[in-house]
């Protein structure tokens, strides 16, 4: 881990103008910069960035955020990951902290794993380009499948020769120990010796997200694939690789996801990099394999929307709808295309212009439901079948997180088998039902499993808010922000207590203290963490909520702080003070109020809805008319403080 003051020192050193200008052109606005969002397809400049608050901000999509911020989010890498980018680029020797011997042991092995892979990537990349076996048949390989010098050089492609101990001799030769060469699984021990894994294979590194090598994929040349039983030969898993975490291709297409906003999933190796030869960069590869909910994820980091390309026969049918359910569930929004019977990815990219391509996909990708719906409700006449295929697709709409786009499906699906919508609502709700049963079930299991203590029935849990929505939002939204910027502030000072100390508060523990009085805390759990961030390093002497959060290792906290920090008047590179800073005790507490207002205007709302449902029960009526009359008169009160008319 790095040191505290290695990572003050990256920070201070680090300036915003310097990290953004590496892959944004900036020009000059007033005392800013802004230039074109590189997250997003922008137009026109909405991207700032502010030398003076060492941050930057885009106007649109709202991501930005320090110089480590806007790596993590560019590069799409961890916060230490980031740091360490940032101290190549600036010259600075990073200090480790002390680890115990087993942290120093684990994380030991797992660079020497990581070194050994990078070693080898860099052996078989060197064959293939200058030992003859290397240049005569791999080289050929590669070439005979149309695949450029380019394509080659950016993907790592390498060959391992025949001979069973080329790579393991190089190796020990180098210094490397025979005990990574296995545990990478470069080699496996037979007969006393190692044999290499891939020998007479070309060679297909698998880089993670940050691009570290984690495996290799090693293939028979098609001259011999005839008979052969295994066509790929892909890493074991180890403690480096897990290939239900992994997708091949995803440290080359990051970028290209993130831009266009969608990723192609394929099957293999050679329709990524046809893919991408064809001027096609956001595409991966599963492998062959399920998706995994971990794939799934890591896709989600980088876009909301997948196409899965596969070649039109059953095989590809079948890669199609595996997964599909897990992907709607984590809301990814699905398209399919199958290729022309004969054609998978590879061939088919080979065979077009990347123009061609590009206008194939864009009239042939369906959604997912229209897809499932072609290929089975309407590709049959037998009752019983299709009523299973209803089911099947009306389940797999159930899954589907956003209320409005799993109605919007059903709306849809309805109208295309001819058949009432409210029978479908009827069988998806017993879906919906299934599955939150399910949740329980598997909670309820894992908190056994944990050995978790029951929760007591009398246990008042904090009041969570339930206020408009819009209006809620905009107060808790106005309170986070004096957080940010003034949470160390303080603005009551020399108040004395109960037992006769006397405090301080700054903007923070007001805000925490005064809701607290009451069990309230924010709607959001992001701002209830930001809150309890901001109290509990209020003690710190050199404390600045601002530098704080915005240089915050969670990127959404990160992101968050700076769209509150920056404002949209510094568009038009101008500083124009929207607010008195000498009122900032007034505004805070004025802002408190506003915040328990909404919270008793909701509960009034609340009350008026029961009071229209109660029915006969004159008891459970009498108890609402009374809380009714209490929180209107505590509603009239805040009012009244607030200097606002409110008409009965």
């Amino acid at each position: 881990m790095i040191d505290r003051a290695t990572v003050d020192k990256i920070i201070d050193a680090a300036k915003i103008v310097d990290v953004v200008g590496e892959f944004v052109t900036l020009r000059k606005s007033g005392v800013n910069y802004k230039g074109l969002c590189p997250f997003h397809d922008d137009k026109n400049p909405s991207f700032m960035v502010s030398p003076a608050k060492n941050i930057c901000h885009c106007f649109v999509c709202g991501k930005g955020g320090t110089p480590a911020g806007f790596l993590m989010e560019h590069e799409q890498i961890t916060y230490p990951e980031a740091l360490r980018w940032l101290a190549r680029k600036y010259n600075i020797e990073i200090v480790e902290k002390e680890l115990t011997d087993e942290e120093r042991a684990q994380q030991s092995e797992r660079e020497s794993l990581f070194v050994v892979n990078e070693w080898a990537k860099d052996w078989f990349h060197s064959i293939l380009k200058n030992d003859p076996d290397g240049v005569a048949i791999g080289r050929q390989y590669f070439r005979s499948r149309g695949i450029r010098d380019d394509i080659i050089e950016k993907f790592q492609l390498g060959y391992s020769p025949q001979r069973r101990d080329a790579l393991s001799s190089a190796a020990l030769k180098a210094g490397y120990k025979a005990e990574f060469l296995v545990k990478t699984g470069l080699c496996y021990e037979g007969e006393g010796t190692l044999v290499d894994r891939y020998r007479g294979r070309a060679i297909f590194p698998w880089l993670n997200v940050s691009g570290k090598v984690v495996a290799f994929g090693g293939r028979v040349l098609d001259s011999r694939t005839k008979g052969v039983a295994q066509k790929y030969v892909n890493s074991p898993d180890s403690d480096i690789y897990h290939k239900e975490r992994e997708l091949y291709g995803i440290f080359q297409a990051k970028k290209a996801i993130v831009k266009e906003d969608r990723v192609f999933m394929v099957e293999g190796y050679t329709d990524v990099i046809a893919m991408h030869q064809a001027g096609i960069e956001n595409v991966v590869a599963n492998s062959g394999t399920a998706l995994s909910i971990y794939q799934i994820r890591l896709l989600h980091r980088f876009t909301n929307n997948i196409t899965l390309l596969y070649d039109g026969d059953e095989a590809g049918i079948h890669a199609a709808m595996r997964g599909t359910d897990m992907l709607l569930a984590e809301g990814m929004n699905i398209k399919v295309l199958l290729l022309p019977d004969g054609d998978d990815p590879d061939s088919f990219a080979r065979k077009h212009s990347t123009e061609e391509l590009k206008k194939y996909i864009d009239e042939h990708q369906t959604d997912f439901i229209t897809f499932k719906s072609r290929l089975t409700v309407e590709n049959t006449d037998d009752p019983v079948k299709r009523s299973e295929a209803i089911g099947g697709i009306v389940k797999s709409i159930s899954v589907i997180p956003d209320q409005i786009l799993r109605s919007t499906y059903l709306t849809d699906f309805a109208h295309r088998i001819s058949m009432k919508e409210q029978t479908l609502i009827a069988e998806m709700n017993k879906y919906i039902k299934q599955n939150v049963e399910e949740q329980q079930k598997e909670r309820e299991r894992e908190e056994r499993a944990a050995n978790l203590a029951p929760r007591s029935s009398e246990a008042t849990p904090p009041l969570t808010l339930h206020s408009p929505k819009e209006q809620g939002n905009k107060v808790e939204k106005l309170l986070m922000r004096e957080i940010v910027r003034h949470g160390e502030e303080i603005i009551f000072d020399g108040i004395e207590t109960d037992d006769g100390q006397t405090i301080s508060l700054n903007v923070a523990q007001y805000i925490d203290f005064d809701l607290s009085q009451d069990g309230l805390q924010f709607a959001s759990p992001l701002y209830n963490q930001m809150l309890a961030e901001a109290v509990a390093h209020s003690g710190e002497p050199d404390f600045k909520a601002e530098t704080y959060f915005c240089s915050h290792p969670d990127l959404q906290v990160s992101q968050l702080a700076t769209s509150l920090a920056m404002d949209r008047y510094m568009l038009g590179g101008r500083f124009v003070m929207p607010e008195r800073e000498n009122d900032l005790q007034k505004r805070v507490q004025h802002l408190v109020m506003d915040y328990r207002l909404d919270i008793v205007e909701a509960r009034l709302k609340d009350l008026q809805q029961q009071l229209r449902q109660v029915g006969n029960d004159v008891e459970r009526m009498m108890q609402l008319l009374q809380e009714h009359k209490e929180t209107k008169e505590l509603r009239d009160a805040l009012a009244k403080r607030l200097g606002s008319d409110v008409v009965v």
